[in-house]
């Protein structure tokens, strides 16, 4: 089993492997399939993703992987936002017009369900799929949720795979909604409150 002193901080140099981590990790996910259902497209278009909506952890300090990369989570303290625009501009150019609205629609209820207080935002925590079952995301997930005790702030996060909600679950997080348009899978915002 993988200790603590496995994670570290992703740094600048190891940004890009970290992103494509990631990038496997959602691979069959129902919600980034749905997105981008060619698997060309989907690698064009989910590293920009990760970017848009994870890269802001890179800087500040809260990129966290388990050695070798084999797993990242990246989480956004309180007062940091994703890149909207960056967000707006990868949905405008690579998604299927049949679904944009839909998009558009889940977005904004994403924004609706974050919580009004202080709030530390997970937007992705995935393992490469050589490595899952592995108790990586249990360490990740510990780790960083530790740091939200400290300092008494909730944790909030929209769950994109029904399969995973029990993992969030265990870790304290409890479902606060369902978001839902058109032919879009489920999406499940979870908020934990510090402990």
């Amino acid at each position: 089993m993988p200790a603590e002193s496995d994670i570290k901080c992703a740094n600048a140099n190891i940004r890009t492997s970290t992103v494509w981590t990631i990038v496997l990790g959602f691979a069959a996910d129902p919600l980034m399939r749905w997105s981008w259902p060619d698997a060309s497209q989907y690698l064009r278009s989910m590293p920009r993703f990760v970017d848009a909506s994870g890269g802001p952890a890179f800087e500040h300090g809260t990129a966290y992987v388990t050695g070798g990369i084999r797993a990242a989570a990246l989480w956004l303290p309180p007062g940091v936002q994703q890149d909207e625009s960056a967000l707006d501009e990868l949905m405008a150019q690579s998604l299927n017009p049949e679904i944009t609205g839909d998009m558009a629609l889940l977005r904004q209820e994403m924004a609706e369900h974050h919580p009004p207080e202080p709030h530390w935002y997970l937007p992705l925590i995935a393992a490469d799929p050589n490595w899952v079952r592995q108790g990586l995301g249990t360490l990740l997930m510990k780790y960083a949720l530790q740091r939200c005790d400290q300092q008494g702030i909730t944790a909030y996060l929209e769950s994109s795979n029904p399969e995973h909600i029990p993992f969030y679950k265990n870790h304290g997080f409890e479902v606060i909604g369902k978001i839902q348009h058109g032919s879009s899978p489920p999406l499940t915002p979870m908020l934990r409150a510090a402990k």
